[in-house]
C-alpha cells in the first residue's frame, strides 16, 4: 500500500526542479542513499539486508532512511535526495505518467527508472460467508470499502471493478484503512473490502477468528483482462489455510514491490547494487523465495535503467518503455506473498 504520510509533502518536495531527477555528490564518495519505508513494515528491514549485502560485495556504503514509503520515496528520487528506493510498481507507473494518484496529476516524473521488481503485494477482496458475494460481478450495487481515499489500494480497487463493468457510481463506496474495514465487515456496515498487502494481513486474520470470512477469486478471463489492461498487475495465489477457515487457494492479482532509481544514476552504481543483491539472495531472510533473476522484470511498469537492462535484458511489460514488449510475464508469482503482518508501510 502507499503508506501513511502527508501527501502534500510530496508536492512540495518534487517541484519543477525535482523533475530533472538529478543525483547528488554522494556517488563521488561511494556513498548511496536508500529510501525505504516505515520501521514497522517490510521495506525498512529488507533495505537494511540489502545494505549489508551491497557493502559486503562492493565499495559502496548505503545509508538506509526510514520514510513514508512509496509516494515519499518517489519525491526523494525526483529531487535527488535518494539514489535508490523501494516503491510499488503501480505507484511507479502513476508517478512516471503523471496519473492515478492526485499528487501525480500533471506532474510526470520522467526521470524515474526501474531496477528490478522484488515480490508481490497481494490484492485481497474479502467478504463474509452469507453475503452472497462469490464473483466480482456480485459487487454491483454492494457497499464496498476500497481503501483510504486517494490510496494505491483505492486506485487498484476501482480499476479491478471497472474491468468487470462496475463503475464508481454502481456501488456505495466506503474509504478507511484495513483495520476499520475489518470492523465494518464484522458489524455488517459493508459487504466487501479491498485490502492490498502481503499475506497474511493481520486485520483479515483477526476478522477470520471471529467471523466466517470468504474471498472473491480474480481468475480466468477476468484476471486476464486485468493483466492486459494494467501492466503493473501480476497473477497471484493466496495459499489454502493462510487464514483461519480458508480451505481453498484464492486466485487473485498482485502489485509488485520494486527497486527504483533515476536516469542519471551512473551505470556503475546501478550495476554494483543490482549484481550484489541478485548474486547473494541466499543471504536474505526476507522475501528470499521471490527475489530472483527470473522474476526481476515481472510487472516492471516504468522504463528500465540501462544498467538493469544489461543485467536482466529488455523489460517484459509495456511499462518498460522503449524496450521489447510481450505482455504480462507473471509466472514468478503463482504462489507469491509476503511475510506475516503484511507490508504495512509500502
Amino acid at each position: 500500500m502507499v503508506g501513511e504520510l502527508n501527501r502534500r509533502r510530496f508536492v512540495k518536495t518534487v517541484g519543477a526542479a525535482g523533475l530533472l531527477g538529478f543525483s547528488g555528490t554522494a556517488l563521488a564518495q561511494q556513498r548511496l542513499t536508500w529510501f525505504a519505508g516505515g520501521t514497522g513494515g517490510t521495506y525498512f528491514p529488507l533495505s537494511n539486508q540489502f545494505k549489508t549485502i551491497i557493502e559486503n560485495n562492493t565499495d559502496y556504503t548505503i545509508q538506509v532512511q526510514s520514510t513514508g514509503a512509496s509516494v515519499e520515496n518517489v519525491g526523494g528520487l525526483a529531487q535527488g535526495n535518494a539514489d535508490f528506493a523501494l516503491i510499488q510498481n503501480d505507484v511507479a507507473f502513476f508517478a512516471y505518467n503523471g496519473t492515478g494518484i492526485e499528487e501525480f496529476q500533471g506532474t510526470q516524473i520522467r526521470s524515474l527508472r526501474g531496477v528490478a521488481t522484488l515480490y508481490p503485494e497481494t490484492i485481497h477482496v474479502v467478504t463474509l460467508q452469507g453475503n452472497n458475494i462469490e464473483t466480482l460481478q456480485d459487487l454491483q450495487g454492494a457497499t464496498i470499502n476500497t481503501g483510504d481515499l486517494g490510496s494505491g489500494t483505492q486506485i487498484n480497487a476501482l480499476q479491478i471493478l471497472e474491468s468487470v463493468g462496475i463503475q464508481q457510481n454502481d456501488f456505495t463506496e466506503q474509504n478507511t484503512g484495513f483495520s476499520q474495514a475489518a470492523d465494518q465487515l464484522r458489524n455488517g456496515d459493508i459487504d466487501a473490502a479491498f485490502v492490498v498487502g502481503g499475506w497474511p494481513v493481520g486485520a483479515i486474520e483477526e476478522l477470520a477468528t471471529t467471523n466466517n470470512i470468504a474471498f472473491v477469486n480474480i481468475s480466468g478471463q477476468t484476471q486476464q483482462n486485468i493483466l492486459q489492461q494494467a501492466e503493473w498487475f501480476a497473477e497471484d495465489t493466496i495459499p489454502p489455510e493462510t487464514y483461519t477457515g480458508q480451505n481453498e487457494p484464492v486466485q487473485t492479482v498482485a502489485v509488485q514491490a520494486m527497486i527504483a532509481t533515476t536516469q542519471d544514476q551512473p551505470n556503475a552504481a546501478v550495476r554494483g547494487v543490482t549484481e550484489s543483491i541478485f548474486n547473494n539472495t541466499g543471504q536474505l531472510s526476507l522475501k528470499q523465495q521471490f527475489i530472483n533473476r527470473e522474476s526481476a522484470l515481472d510487472g516492471m511498469s516504468i522504463p528500465l535503467h540501462p544498467a538493469a537492462r544489461e543485467i536482466f535484458g529488455p523489460a517484459t511489460t509495456q511499462g518498460g518503455g522503449g524496450n521489447q514488449t510481450g505482455g504480462n510475464q507473471t509466472g514468478g508469482n503463482q504462489s507469491g506473498g509476503n511475510d506475516a503482518g503484511g507490508n504495512n508501510s509500502s
